[in-house]
């Protein structure tokens, strides 16, 4: 065979066997399918004695949980413009919506069937019950609470004027478990999945020894009458703080800088080490989306505020994408973890005016991606993407000692006596 025929058989069975690969092989989003969020929640009807699903319907009664959940991610998880541009990034696929607007109610399509799991080949037919003003209603409601005509929750004697239920789940994490553990897929080689929360809390301290279920944090208790008129009972908030909080960011968190010497002179050299511990998060931080990640940045600046020197390191998850999904590197905290990060500078002989700002900021996406999803895919929002957590300027001179021990008293700096250091 002529040396040219060898050279396009070969092309050819390459092209073949990478078709097949990105056909039958690896997924087309990042992650695996399971049984319960491969399709959708079946359709619900209206229970009796309830005018709809709608949750303005549900907050006639009760009114608070509505009023929190409305300013929940959890409300926003469909119309959040940080999902819609991925969503678009993903040619709108259907099965982010099992998550994002979970109730086949909420969706175009009723899948039938998922040939070979491929989601890009399932077969799909339209929904005749679909609401498109309900879909972006995202976790509504009804998401949890609604089955076979019954409303559940997480109380056994429960009187309303439509049928109850009690449904022990709602006092476990097994009602988060579906969404909040997503699995990999064939070729996709992660630690975990990349949204794989509950598998980094399974097991842990958070978890054995102090009993604390995903709830504990992220919807805390509150004495209050569950629905208007109703006897004052033991209940949660509907608010699901987390990774789009700064405010939770930062309890999750706790800082402690030290320098030594402690009141440098010129031309001494000072080594500062800053403790990043999680202290309050019963999972990994950054957890959830891959993209999620710290940074720790030493600015030495001047008196005019120039910088002269600095430095920034990344917590977080590094991945590689293609041709297979591979998880490279995780150096984030897990619970009760903490690690050191050092900057060493030595102060010229005339150091007056130089200071040094610490800072610990959270990235929800790095910039190149914010500007990619601007630029592609149509992200609109102005919502942060980018949270400061800890900041501090301190002055690199004989009174850094005082400035460090001004620095506000944080009990939890003792949580990695239980601990694991990282380095």
């Amino acid at each position: 065979m002529r040396r040219s025929w060898k050279l396009v058989l070969g092309l050819a069975v390459t092209s073949g066997l990478v078709y097949l690969y990105y056909t039958e092989v690896k997924p087309v989003v990042i992650f695996g399918l399971r049984s319960d969020y491969a399709r959708a929640i079946p359709y619900q009807k209206v229970p009796e004695g309830i005018e709809s699903l709608r949750a303005e319907s549900c907050g006639a009664c009760h009114r608070e949980i509505y009023e929190e959940w409305k300013t929940s991610v959890h409300a926003r998880a469909f119309e959040d413009p940080f999902f819609q541009a991925y969503w678009k990034k993903d040619r709108n696929i259907w099965v982010c919506l099992n998550c994002h607007a979970p109730l086949e109610n909420q969706q175009p399509i009723v899948i039938k069937s998922i040939p070979r799991g491929r989601v890009e080949k399932a077969v799909q037919e339209p929904n005749p019950h679909y609401d498109p003003a309900y879909q972006k209603e995202a976790v509504t409601c009804a998401a949890c609470h609604v089955r076979d005509g019954v409303v559940l929750g997480p109380f056994d004697d429960s009187a309303a004027p439509h049928p109850t239920g009690f449904d022990p789940a709602f006092r476990t994490t097994q009602v988060c478990y579906r969404c909040h553990n997503v699995v990999s897929g064939p070729a996709q080689f992660y630690n975990v999945g990349p949204c794989g929360t509950y598998a980094e809390y399974e097991g842990k301290f958070f978890m054995k020894e102090k009993g604390f279920i995903c709830q504990s944090c992220h919807m805390p208790e509150v004495e209050r009458p569950v629905a208007e008129g109703g006897p004052i009972r033991l209940g949660r908030r509907h608010l699901w703080r987390g990774g789009h909080d700064q405010e939770m960011v930062k309890q999750a968190v706790a800082i402690q800088v030290q320098a030594e010497p402690a009141s440098p002179n010129p031309g001494d050299r000072v080594d500062v080490t800053l403790t990043l511990i999680n202290a309050g998060a019963g999972h990994k931080i950054p957890t959830g989306d891959p993209d999620r990640h710290f940074t720790v940045d030493f600015l030495v600046r001047d008196g005019q505020g120039r910088t002269v020197t600095q430095q920034s390191q990344t917590m977080g998850r590094w991945i590689l994408w293609q041709p297979v999904v591979l998880e490279v590197y995780d150096n984030r905290l897990l619970p009760l973890a903490s690690r050191e990060y050092r900057f060493s500078y030595r102060l010229p002989e005339t150091s007056a005016g130089l200071t040094l700002k610490t800072l610990v900021r959270y990235h929800i996406l790095t910039e190149e991606q914010h500007e990619m999803l601007e630029r592609k895919y149509g992200l609109t929002g102005h919502d942060p993407y980018a949270f400061t957590i800890y900041e501090r300027d301190l002055p690199l001179s004989d009174e850094l000692a005082v400035a460090l021990a001004q620095e506000p008293s944080d009990p939890r700096l003792s949580c990695p006596a239980g601990g694991k250091k990282t380095g």
